[in-house]
């Protein structure tokens, strides 16, 4: 419940006169204080309102709890996750120029830090996996969730002994890929594969690795969900853009699309909508935007077209 508590008078500079405790200074309404937040009732204005200490909860010696402050949070993204050490090299925490000798001995220190920063070479694979991932989800246009995800599942790789004679990179990309199909973010193989600095079939045997051995929830990729990026790329109408996602979920529904490639089924879906409203369309164009080949989408679009009369509304 609101309550009023006493505020101190000020003065206001504008009219020259104290403004009293209750009263609010830029309208004729009242002042209260609720949850540490003192604001006039008529027009909001907060005039006062309580600090927040970051410094962690107080602790007193005859207490069993954990007396360490709070800090920054951890992240799966940082081989350390994030707990390391990061000394400057010419200014000071306020900005101001350090002297000659204090840099020289600031480098002495980096390069001392640099050189005991890695505890062994595992170590150092899960930075160089961790960095890789960063890059990936950047190129990808991916979310730090995603990065979150994919590094704490590259960390679980690594200890499960499956990165032994086998890239770091490759693993890297498996891993995003991994967290797209269980996260049911619309990315394929091929995206995944044509950012990443090894090639298709690696990164494929890697997924295929992470699948087998540490059970990954993927549930199975709807073609709908291609939809929208290949109807934006081809500049496809939004009505023919609706009817295509129509065609898609009833293809789903009768069982027709699970076990093809899904974007090559959302490519053979959209070549029928705009085919159906009379919108011209590249096919070569359609599956190069799908990353499938151009048979894949002719034989998506015939089979949609012979079984959508059986197909439930």
């Amino acid at each position: 419940m609101a309550t009023t508590e006493p505020y101190e008078r000020g003065f206001d500079e504008q009219h020259g006169r104290t403004i009293p405790a209750d009263d609010c200074p830029e309208c004729d309404g009242h002042l209260r204080t609720d949850g540490g937040e003192t604001r006039c009732s008529e027009c909001g204005l907060v005039v006062d309102a309580c600090r927040v200490d970051r410094r962690g909860p107080r602790t007193f010696d005859e207490d069993d709890t954990d007396r360490r402050r709070t800090g920054a949070p951890l992240t799966e993204a940082r081989h350390d996750r994030g707990l390391s050490t990061k000394i400057g090299h010419t200014t000071d925490g306020k900005g101001n120029q350090l002297p000659d000798r204090k840099q020289r001995q600031l480098g002495r220190l980096r390069r001392e830090h640099t050189r005991a920063k890695w505890r062994s070479k595992a170590e150092r694979n899960l930075a160089h996996g961790c960095t890789e991932i960063a890059r990936l989800v950047g190129a990808l246009g991916l979310d730090h969730d995603d990065r979150e995800q994919a590094s704490s599942l590259f960390r679980s790789a690594q200890q499960a002994d499956l990165l032994r004679g086998r890239s770091i990179e490759a693993f890297a990309a498996a891993a995003v890929y991994a967290v797209c199909r269980c996260t049911e973010v619309t990315r394929t193989l091929g995206e995944v594969a044509a950012v990443a600095q090894v090639d298709r079939e690696r990164v494929t045997n890697a997924y295929d690795v992470l699948n087998d051995e540490l059970g990954l929830p993927a549930p199975p990729q709807r073609p709908r969900a291609f939809i929208p990026a290949l109807a934006s790329a081809m500049d496809v109408p939004a009505r023919t853009e609706s009817h295509a996602r129509a065609l898609a979920e009833r293809a789903w529904a009768a069982g027709e699309s699970i076990g093809p490639h899904p974007a090559g089924f959302a490519a053979g879906c959209l070549a029928v909508a705009c085919r159906d409203h009379g919108v011209d369309i590249v096919q070569q164009d359609l599956a190069s935007e799908a990353d499938v080949a151009p048979v894949t989408v002719r034989t998506h679009r015939d089979t949609v077209e012979a079984d959508r009369a059986d197909w439930p509304r």
